[in-house]
């Protein structure tokens, strides 16, 4: 019995996984308007890893990037992430959405404004 091959790369799965099992806690314990954002950047993140899944290493890395701030919990206080932590990760997924030209992917809700530090590398912007 032959089996299907998988076009997806390994990492994608994985990252996927992250993404998903983060929301689920998050689930738990947020409601309203910070569930809402919660659910739109995993939708935004699950859309770009499969997105660059055949794209370059830089890209690939920028999402990964993206997707371990979303679930590291910097800023958290306890088991949960806070709201400014949402904002930022918000931050953080838009610009890589901006900078691998996916506007359509665009977490903020207030797309037409213009992000104030496009200009800076994703990596500066990750240690603001």
């Amino acid at each position: 019995m032959a089996g299907e091959q998988s076009t997806v790369e390994p990492g994608t799965d994985v990252l996927i996984r992250k993404v998903d099992s983060h929301l689920a806690t998050l689930r738990g314990g947020l409601h309203g308007p910070e569930l809402e954002l919660a659910e739109r950047l995993a939708r935004c993140l699950r859309e770009l890893v499969l997105c660059t899944a055949q794209a370059s290493a830089a890209d690939r890395g920028q999402v990964r990037a993206a997707v371990h701030y979303f679930v590291l919990r910097r800023e958290s206080r306890g088991r949960l992430l806070s709201v400014r932590s949402l904002a930022a990760a918000e931050r953080v997924v838009d610009r890589v959405a901006r900078q691998l030209g996916r506007l359509d992917l665009l977490a903020d809700l207030g797309r037409d404004r213009p992000a104030p530090d496009d200009a800076l590398p994703l990596g500066d912007a990750l240690l603001r």
